[in-house]
């Protein structure tokens, strides 16, 4: 694969930046207002190529980083709590030299673009969240919802011990593969292609990909009642206070609509939910046409809307 595994070929520019301790990979391209995209499970940087595109055509300093333990990124033996994670985040804004960013995250870049929002809410410009909800609202839906927590059986799975890595590198990644198919939705059914789902399996088996993804997971649960978790979901109560859109696909078997949906009374700024109709949980590699449209619009409006 031209540039590796990791470092794929584009119109894009790789770099490493450091911050918060560690070393990031990122992908860059545009000039403008910085947008920082953060992928979820189980991808990395380059889930959002064709936004980086769009968005750089659009007038933006387009920015994909992969998230910490995954990608180009360092593996670090610990650090892998939300709240490590968001300052992850917050710490490469600064190190790109910007005072502020547009956040976009998707899945578990989504739990940690709603995090950073509330931790360092001076460094958040905009906040645009795809297929994840609010923390509070993820973590009341796993322990209430039924359909929810039979929905999420991956994450109560990695909570054995090294099963999840074994069973996520075995046979080239393939379960990675399956995963993405079982996800996405049934109305694009050239996503994923096979080339896709082989970039996506090759990045998993670099050495320790795999348990460093499963990691964040793991903390999400096994914190549920340890002090340090009740503190971050009391934490999470401050409201989030920039403008903030979230997007959703109809159809998304990993994160039911209605968790999704009650996301907004933890917003105190202009919310907007908008419901892809038929995607699954990809809208943005799914439609990619229409996830960049809806994205850029909203981030080029003066007055987003309630």
């Amino acid at each position: 694969m031209p540039g590796g595994p990791v470092r794929i070929d584009g119109p894009w520019t790789h770099r490493d930046v450091a911050a918060n301790g560690a070393r990031f990979h990122i992908a860059e391209l545009g000039e403008g207002p910085l947008v920082l995209l953060l992928h979820g499970f189980p991808q990395f940087w380059w889930t959002w190529r064709h936004q980086l595109t769009a968005l750089a055509d659009a007038g933006f300093r387009a920015v994909a980083m992969d998230l910490r333990g995954v990608g180009g990124s360092d593996r670090t033996p610990r650090g892998y709590d939300p709240a490590n994670l968001a300052l992850d985040v917050t710490g490469v804004i600064r190190s790109l030299g910007e005072p502020d960013a547009a956040l976009v995250g998707h899945d578990m870049g989504g739990y940690l673009a709603w995090t950073a929002a509330v931790m360092r809410p001076k460094l958040v410009r905009r906040l645009v969240v795809s297929s994840m909800p609010h923390p509070r609202r993820w973590r009341s839906s796993m322990l209430s919802d039924f359909a929810q927590t039979r929905a999420g059986s991956h994450v109560w799975g990695f909570q054995r011990p090294w099963v999840p890595e074994r069973q996520l590198v075995a046979d080239d990644a393939a379960l990675v593969g399956r995963l993405i198919h079982e996800w996405a939705g049934p109305r694009t059914p050239e996503f994923p292609d096979d080339a896709t789902l082989d970039v996506y399996r090759h990045a998993m088996c670099i050495p320790s990909t795999a348990h460093c993804s499963i990691e964040p997971y793991r903390w999400m649960v096994r914190s549920l009642a340890r002090p340090d978790g009740i503190q971050f979901n009391r934490r999470m109560k401050r409201p989030v206070r920039v403008p903030t859109l979230h997007l959703h696909g109809s159809l998304d078997p990993a994160i039911r609509t209605r968790s999704a949906a009650g996301s907004g009374e933890y917003v105190e700024a202009p919310y907007r939910w908008r419901l892809f109709d038929g995607l699954g949980h990809f809208p943005h590699e799914e439609d990619p046409v229409g996830f960049s449209a809806e994205l850029i619009n909203w981030l080029k409006d003066p007055e987003p809307d309630r």
